[in-house]
């Protein structure tokens, strides 16, 4: 018999680390827990001054992929992010961030010959990395596989090797813009309050110039 979930808010930490194994096994056991309860906000807090590796991204990446498709999934930016980190805080429904974090993705070298225009898309077979003896490092792979996935949001190939700050994100539409929702919510606030008078309630408030034209004639 299957049950529909109660929760609201969950709130799950994800330090930004990039190392420590253990942690990220036990956070990565956490987060499936956390999604298996079918929440129906699931808010991830990134907080840390390193990196997610590539590998975790990815399988977090693939966890949350698999949410119940009633969970929305808001990620809040609370330190700067770069690579895997930052790909986290791509895949959400609502991203929050903190106005004087940064985005950063660092510059794919790619192997001579394989360089394509700066005007076309990234495709699959360009994403390559060759080291000295010609061999794709499995490290490597996986960041070429975060780059690939953040190109859906955001053009990495452009913005590789650059700081990316809060104004440009909003350009790209990946944060909302307080500014703009506050003068919307106050005008659509305005908009139902009208809506919401009585035919009566309308007339009492306009201006009685009849009768104000009748008493100056009677004069």
């Amino acid at each position: 018999m299957k049950h529909k979930s109660k929760c609201g808010l969950h709130r799950f930490e994800m330090k930004v680390l990039g190392h420590g194994n253990s942690y990220y096994i036990d956070r990565i056991a956490e987060l499936e827990k956390a999604t298996a309860r079918k929440p129906r906000q699931l808010q991830i807090d990134l907080v840390g001054n390193g990196e997610i590796p590539a590998d975790w991204a990815l399988l977090i990446r693939s966890i949350l992929r698999q949410r119940a498709p009633g969970t929305e999934l808001v990620t809040n930016a609370r330190s700067s992010l770069q690579g895997g980190s930052a790909l986290v805080w791509l895949l959400g429904d609502r991203r929050l961030i903190r106005e004087d974090a940064r985005l950063f993705f660092r510059r794919v070298e790619l192997p001579d010959g394989n360089e394509a225009e700066k005007s076309a898309p990234w495709q699959a077979n360009e994403l390559k990395y060759a080291d000295s003896f010609s061999e794709i490092d499995p490290e490597d792979a996986d960041y070429v596989n975060v780059l690939r996935l953040a190109d859906e949001f955001l053009p990495v190939k452009e913005l590789a090797g650059q700081v990316i700050t809060v104004p440009e994100l909003r350009q790209f539409g990946l944060v909302e813009n307080e500014h703009l929702d506050r003068f919307l919510a106050t005008a659509f606030a305005k908009t139902r309050e009208s809506a919401g008078r009585s035919p009566a309630e309308s007339r009492s408030k306009r201006p009685r110039v009849k009768a104000r034209a009748r008493a100056a004639q009677s004069k």
